[in-house]
Parts: C-alpha cells; sequence; structure tokens
C-alpha cells in the first residue's frame, strides 16, 4: 500500500511540473500574440491573432483550474 502511495503521489508531482511548465509556455504565448496583434495593420491578421488570442487565453484559464484541482488531491 505504501509503495502505491508513492508511486501516486510521484505521478501528481510530475503532472503539476508538467502543468507548470505548459501554464509558463501558455502565458508566452499570450505575450508573444499580444506583441504581434499590437504590431500588425492587416485586418485579417488582426483577426487572426484575436482568435489565436482567445484561443490562447482559454487554454491558460483550463490549465490553471486543472492546476488547482490537482492541489487538493494528496
Amino acid at each position: 500500500m505504501k509503495t502505491e502511495n508513492k508511486r501516486r503521489r510521484s505521478l501528481l508531482l510530475l503532472e503539476r511540473q508538467q502543468l507548470k511548465a505548459d501554464i509558463e509556455r501558455t502565458r508566452y504565448r499570450i505575450d508573444s500574440v499580444r506583441n504581434h496583434f499590437e504590431q500588425e495593420i492587416d485586418p485579417t491578421l488582426i483577426d487572426c491573432y484575436i482568435y489565436e488570442l482567445n484561443a490562447a487565453q482559454l487554454r491558460y484559464q483550463f490549465l490553471l483550474r486543472r492546476f488547482k484541482d490537482l492541489e487538493g488531491v494528496r
């Protein structure tokens, strides 16, 4: 039983670390898309950046919720 608990805790720790890395990458993506959006003058590309920004923000929210859900698991 102890070995199973240790294994489960190790898997949770690994998943939390992966989520942290995904959250950082997504935050970087949001900043990058926002920069491109602010520099763009072509209306079509502006629309593209708006969709990309919305998608990245939704992903960021999902990852944060998932991370918070895992914090409660022991």
